[in-house]
């Protein structure tokens, strides 16, 4: 049942007409509509949670609209054509699916792989339209150069994060309540929360291996060709 929920929400999810009521239906994340400040979206395991607590955390005492986590790219297209600055995160395709299946066991590195495919090939002709960020980026203490790139692109003067240990500490700690305030303690919130965890860690080395076998390579070159393509489109600036 859950593969079957999942491949239908990547068929809509590129569609803004569809991807949005869908999201409201199943109430997740932040909607965008045109009083939103910014709007950050990935594929799931992205570092989007810390990117956002981390975002807030610097722009203090201001509060700002950031619209979030349903990701769906029928989203990010609804926000570019609301004129919103957007915020697009990426990582390489192997960490995400791994991680993403640890989280989700049903679904094979197939539907994963697809699900990756289907959140970044319609955004390829709107990469003018957004700023890209790696995981590596924001888990690397480097958010303060993608905020520069928002604030360049869109002329917009956000604050920079300052990654420095009691920051970085305040992200995880209230990424962490949050989720425990969702799902409880224990082995099952290790699997899904997005902060560093120790069972995960435990469990990825064997679907590593398992990913290299499983993965199908036509549909593995796809994925790791849009996440070359969209960070090098970055370092190359808009189009």
């Amino acid at each position: 049942m859950d593969r079957i929920k999942y491949s239908v929400m990547t068929r809509l999810a590129p569609y803004p007409s569809l991807a949005i009521p869908l999201a409201r239906l199943r109430g997740e994340g932040e909607l965008v509509d045109s009083r939103t400040d910014l709007l950050v979206e990935s594929y799931p395991r992205c570092a989007s949670s810390f990117a956002i607590a981390a975002f807030r955390l610097a722009q203090e005492p201001r509060s700002l609209r950031v619209a979030h986590h349903t990701h769906a790219s029928g989203h990010v297209i609804a926000g570019i054509r609301l004129g919103i600055p957007t915020l697009v995160l990426i990582r390489e395709p192997e960490g995400a699916v791994v991680s993403s299946r640890i989280r989700h066991p049903a679904r094979t590195y197939t539907d994963l792989l697809r699900g990756f495919c289907a959140f970044y090939e319609p955004l390829v002709p709107y990469r003018g339209n957004l700023v890209i960020g790696t995981f590596d980026e924001v888990v690397g203490g480097r958010l303060a150069a993608i905020t520069r790139r928002l604030n360049e692109r869109f002329g917009t003067k956000f604050s920079e994060f300052e990654s420095t240990e009691d920051n970085v500490a305040r992200c995880l700690r209230e990424i962490d309540e949050d989720w425990r305030a969702r799902r409880g303690d224990g082995d099952p919130l290790e699997r899904v929360i997005p902060r560093p965890s120790s069972v995960r860690e435990g469990l990825k080395a064997e679907l590593r291996e398992r990913y290299a076998t499983e993965a199908p390579p036509k549909l593995r070159r796809r994925a790791e060709l849009l996440y070359v393509w969209f960070t090098r489109a970055e370092e190359a600036g808009p189009s």
